[in-house]
This record gives C-alpha cells, structure tokens and sequence, in this order.
C-alpha cells in the first residue's frame, strides 16, 4: 500500500492511539492514588514517585528516543515503544509492594518517551500540510480524551474491579495499536547522529536530584545533608548539562532551537502550566476522596465538567489557529486554568458542596483545551523540517518536568503546612497548595504574551513563516 493511499483517518488512528494510552494512564493512576495508599500502604513520598518515576524517566529519555527514531527510522522505535509499554504496564500490574510499582512506573514512562513526540511528528509527515492544522488539532483532541476519561475509567475499573485492572486495560489497547502503527504509517528518518549518552546521564541525574529533593525536604529536613546533596547536585549536573551540550558536536538539546521566539516562549509556557495544574490535580484528586470521601468512580464523574471540556474545545482551538494564531487562545486558556483554580481554593472547605465547584471546573476545563492544541502548534510554528522532531521532544519532556516539580513542589507546600492525609487535617494546606499552582499558571499567562501575534510566527527579527511551515 502506497503512502498516498493510506486515508487520513488511519493515520490519524495509528499515530494517536498509543499516545491516548499514555495520557490515559497517567490521569488513571492519578485519581487511583487514595486507594494505591491503602492496598500498598504507601507513604505520600511513594504516592509522588507512583507519579514522578513515569516523568521523570519519560523526560530524560524522551530526547534519547527521538535521536533514536532519526537514526534507525521513527515508526520502528515507535512501535518498540509501544511493546514495551504494553509490556511494563503488566508489570505495574502484577505488582504487590510500593517499591515494584514505582520501578515498573519508571520502565513504563522510559516506554512512553518513544510515543508523544514520534506520535506528532509521524502525524505531520504523513499528511499533506494543508491538512496538519486540521490532524493536529484532532490529534489534541484525543489527547484531552485521555484527560477527559481517565479519572472516570480509574475510578470505574477501581471500584468495579482493583487497582490492578487500570494498568491491565493498557495490554489490549497495546496490542491493537502495535499492528496498526506498523501498517498504517509509513517509516521516516532524521540527521543519524550520536546518542549523547553524557548529556543523558547529566540531564537525567540532575532532574532525578533536584526531584528528590524537594519529596524529601519536608521529611528529612531542608537543611539535610540529603536534601541540599540533592536540590545542590541536581542543579550543578543541570548547569553541566546546558554546558556540555553548547561543546558536544551532536548534542541531546540543540540550544539553538530555544532562538526561535515561538518555540522558547511556548516551552516557557509548557513548564509553567504542568507545573501549575498538574501538581493541584494531585491534591484535588485526594480532596475529593480522602476528605469528602467520594468513592474513586463517584470522583472520576464529579470531575467530568472538568475533564471533559479539552476534548471539545481542543479540536477547534487547533482548527483555529491557522486564523487568529496561538497567542491569544494559549494566554486566554491559562487565564481561565488560573482563574478556575482560584475558585476552587476560595470555595474549598471540608463539606463544600459540589455546586460550589462546577463552575470551577468548566472554567479551568475550557482552560486547558484552549492552550493544548494551539501550544503543539507554536513549537513546530517556525521550524525547519528536520529539526521538528527534536523541537516536540524538547518540548514534551519539559513539560513532563514541570509536572514532576509541580507535584513534589505543590505537595512541599501541602505538608509545610501541615497537611496530613486526613478528612480534618487536609483542606487548609490544599488550599495554600492550589492557590500556589493558580499563582504559577498565571505566570504562563504573563509569558505567553510574548508568543507572535496574529496569523504568523516570527522568530525573532526573521521574516515570519506560516504557522504551521510544511514538515517532511
């Protein structure tokens, strides 16, 4: 079967399919946090790395992937990605202690650096570009179905069957994708250059550092040989990083892509708003369960206003850019995230009724569809074609960064606080928690304002090109 013949629609399927199981899994996991702390008696430092082990592994080898996919073909490390996957999320679930979970969730986000940016950049090579505003937006519509349904499957399949079933569900949509990918997108290559495996072990262990610190600073003392150990030697292996990859011939990060105004701006913008929301997620989702003890499904359908929203209004955010450009729908979108946070810790009390909080949740769900499509597209906006799958690899682990520290950062706070995972000792420092991340969102949205305006991005002092240049 020729490329011309492959239709749109199986090639959209075979690119965003395993990329819906990755988000799918992470927001899964996330509201099974309050029975993961029963069934495995985990602490909430283990309860972060169930979450952070997946991020981290999956940002420090997620430019390693697309390296990989340039060198020895993208569709075949995809799909290598894709097996493995499957492969550990049957390990997650034939887990019995916090310590087997946390090690399986680390080789299943190490799998998952092999989807989100070959997902993308496969997508774009594979149709024609008139039609990449229109599978682009598609494509982040799937993604806001994987946060639209994950609370609402985990909670089902938790309640219904056990914890173990969420990673379970990952095996046959594993194994339905695998032959997909493999008929349905045609192979493509990049530059075949050297893996930095020094810029690896730098990026990785600085990240790894930094995390670890701020998850034990409450417990073992800020002041702690082990924290400053961490939080000091995760930011010098960090600087060694910036300064390894300016003199290494084929860097892991081309440093160079960050003179792009619209790819540097957008990846600013990223940090901030999982930083932001995905920490205060990982505090509400416990609210609703620990403190106003609705059952893991009862939850998962309370927040469906919220999550539900991305999946309409990322499509058209993403059909409309090509229009009105990505400023304006990314600074409004983290407007709304901001404000919807603010409403939720302004309103937040042990026995605050749900009517109280809808409002709260639309308003931040409109938020994040407005910024997740339109935010794919500024970092591709002005690239050249072979540098487009490091640009969405750079951008996809930064952004998984920032909800590694928004988490270990917001639930810093929670416990500075006082906090404590009880119905009575709970609520004040959630609120200081999600009131900090609505401060961190709005930050992105002051950033985003120096995204390039109107229906063209420009980089810098450069002649603007099309939003969306011709890939591949």
């Amino acid at each position: 079967m020729s490329v011309r013949a492959r239709p749109t629609w199986l090639i959209v399927l075979a690119a965003s399919l395993p990329m819906f199981m990755a988000a799918l899994d992470n927001l899964v996991v996330t509201s099974a946090l309050p029975v993961l702390r029963q069934e495995l008696d985990a602490s909430i430092e283990e309860l972060q790395w169930f979450v952070n082990a997946y991020t981290l592994a999956f940002a420090g080898l997620i430019l390693v992937a697309v390296a990989l996919g340039d060198r020895f073909g993208r569709r075949r490390v995809f799909a290598l990605g894709v097996a493995m996957f499957t492969s550990s999320s049957a390990l997650c679930a034939l887990s019995t202690e916090a310590w087997q979970l946390i090690a399986a969730r680390a080789v299943q986000g190490a799998s998952a650096a092999a989807l989100m940016p070959l997902s993308l950049t496969l997508l774009s090579t594979s149709v024609a570009p008139r039609l990449r505003p229109m599978v682009i937006g598609v494509w982040g519509g799937v993604s806001g179905l994987g946060v639209a349904v994950g609370p609402l499957v985990g909670g089902a399949v938790v309640e219904g069957l056990s914890w173990n079933a969420i990673f379970w569900l990952n095996v046959p949509v594993g194994l339905l994708s695998l032959p997909l990918v493999l008929f349905a997108l045609p192979e493509s290559f990049g530059h075949r250059v050297r893996i930095d495996l020094v810029g690896v072990s730098l990026a990785s262990g600085g990240l790894l550092g930094l995390v670890f610190g701020i998850v034990r600073g409450e417990a073992a003392g800020w002041t702690s040989t082990e924290v400053l150990s961490g939080l000091v030697g995760g930011l010098v292996l960090l600087a060694s990083f910036v300064a390894w990859e300016r003199r290494v011939r084929d860097p892991l990060l081309s440093l160079g892509l960050f003179r792009d105004r619209s790819f540097s701006v957008a990846n600013v913008v990223g940090v901030l708003f999982s930083f932001g929301v995905f920490g205060a997620i990982f505090i509400l989702i416990q609210f609703l369960q620990i403190v106003q003890a609705y059952s893991p499904l009862e939850a998962g359908v309370l927040t469906l206003p919220w999550t539900m929203a991305p999946m309409v209004v990322a499509p058209l955010a993403g059909l409309a850019v090509p229009r009105i450009g990505t400023r304006a729908p990314i600074t409004a979108g983290l407007v709304l995230v901001a404000a919807g946070l603010s409403w939720i810790a302004a309103v937040m009390t042990e026995d605050v009724s749900y009517a109280r909080l809808v409002g709260a949740f639309v308003l931040a769900g409109v938020g994040m569809g407005l910024v997740f499509a339109p935010s794919a597209t500024a970092v591709l906006a002005t690239m050249r074609d072979e540098d487009n799958a490091k640009a969405s690899g750079t951008n996809s682990a930064l952004r998984e960064v920032g909800v590694a520290l928004g988490i270990a950062a917001l639930t810093a706070v929670f416990t500075a606080t006082g906090g404590e995972l009880t119905p009575t000792d709970y609520v004040d420092a959630a609120t200081v928690s999600v009131l900090v991340g609505a401060g961190v969102v709005a930050l992105g949205a002051v950033a985003a304002l120096a995204l390039p305006h109107g229906r063209t991005a420009g980089s810098g002092d450069a002649e603007p090109a099309q939003v969306l240049e011709p890939v591949g």
